[in-house]
């Protein structure tokens, strides 16, 4: 354990009050690096110490739950020495001295004293607890085709998931089933590493020899040779909500893999394909319908009765004089919103022109060719050309 920060006033290498704000905090440090970094001071030692030490500082009391404990160290330190621990600092008390495990136990009601309340705060001393951290397990993917209604309206479907598991001869340790395990010796226990990134930075990284396990063992298991994993396959129901769209993912929580060591489970994205229709069509939270209408219907106005994909048929009004191609809207017929309410239902006509004639028919269509033989209709194709 650095026994010597106890003496460090953190607060005061970066220049603000103990009960400076985490904005406060963060603005002193960012100000004080940028004026003794090392890259903007190659030559300057002094710059490159007070750098180090604003680093240190910050690391600290710039995260709230390292300050919060190292605040506790700092008030247990004035309340219990004035000037220095007497006894030795976490000693064994001696004459005039006492002994600050012994004060930690008692406020930590019977703890393991100062190196387990503040070991994690400072990386290291004090007893540790080997426990394997809970890990979340990974997420899942698949892809799930069903028809257009139910997307509308909603299904509960049955999937088939073959997913990364914890080993089942191994439960997810990674060793032999009937061995015990060992404190990793790469981490020391701690699940990772710390990796310098440059200069006065470094970050922690998962340990590559327990894997983050924390505890390795000597022989590995034969059945996922120490890898702690395996494939699972079992069956799922997923609901997928009404309105789903075609290609629209969906994130079912805590359908995924299973977690390690207590840890959650991970979630299952289904991206689902929504099948064709063979009338409607859907435009967002609209749903789309071609009516083919007569010659005759679209010139001199109809009604006509169309389908609805979940009710009864509806009368549409074409009014005379319909051009091709003209939508109308049947309100509250289409796809179902979030809110709860629903779409519209757009149905765009289409002039069907007939492909064999009888006699009747042709001599009509002749009566009718005969009588707007004086309106040309592509005669303004050619003005001013």
């Amino acid at each position: 354990m650095r026994a010597d920060w106890a003496n460090k006033d953190f607060y005061a290498v970066l220049g603000v009050a103990k009960d400076a704000s985490a904005e406060d905090i963060k603005k002193a440090y960012r100000r004080l690096a940028r004026a003794n970094h090392p890259d903007s001071h190659p030559d300057d030692p002094a710059k490159h110490e007070t750098f180090k030490k604003v680093a240190e500082a910050y690391d600290v009391v710039g995260d709230p739950e390292k300050r919060k404990k190292y605040d506790e160290m700092r008030s247990l330190y004035g309340s219990g020495a004035r000037g220095g621990f007497p006894g030795g600092f976490g000693g064994g008390g001696g004459a005039g001295g006492f002994d600050l495990n012994d004060l930690l136990r008692d406020r930590a009601g019977g703890g393991g004293g100062f190196g387990d309340m503040f070991g994690d705060l400072f990386g290291g001393g004090g007893r540790r607890t080997h426990q394997p951290r809970p890990q979340k397990g990974a997420d899942v993917e698949t892809t799930a085709t069903i028809s257009f209604t139910d997307a509308l309206d909603g299904v509960t479907i049955s999937l088939r998931l073959t997913s990364d598991a914890p080993c089942p001869d191994c439960a997810g340790t990674g060793g032999k089933p009937g061995t015990k395990p060992h404190i990793c010796p790469e981490c020391e226990g701690a699940g990772f590493v710390v990796a310098s990134v440059g200069g006065a930075f470094s970050m922690n990284e998962t340990c590559p020899a327990c894997g983050g396990r924390q505890l390795v063992y000597d022989e590995a298991c034969p059945t996922c040779h120490g890898s702690g994993r395996g494939m699972s396959a079992r069956s799922i129901q997923a609901r997928i909500p009404a309105g789903v769209k075609d290609g629209q993912r969906i994130r079912l929580r805590g359908k995924g893999a299973a977690g390690e060591s207590g840890g959650p489970a991970g979630d299952l994205f289904v991206t689902v394909k929504v099948a064709p229709h063979r009338l409607f069509g859907r435009k967002a939270d609209n749903l789309t319908l071609e009516v083919p209408v007569s010659f005759d219907e679209a010139a001199l106005g109809a009604d006509i009765k169309i389908p609805t994909l979940s009710g009864a048929p509806v009368t549409l009004k074409i009014p005379a004089g319909t051009p091709n191609g003209r939508t109308f809207r049947v309100r509250g017929k289409g796809a179902p919103k979030a809110d709860g309410t629903r779409g519209d239902l757009l149905a765009t006509v289409e002039v069907v022109v007939p492909a064999v004639l009888d006699d009747a028919a042709r001599e009509a269509i002749e009566a009718y060719r005969a009588a707007t033989a004086g309106k040309p209709l592509r005669a303004g194709l050619f003005e001013g050309s």
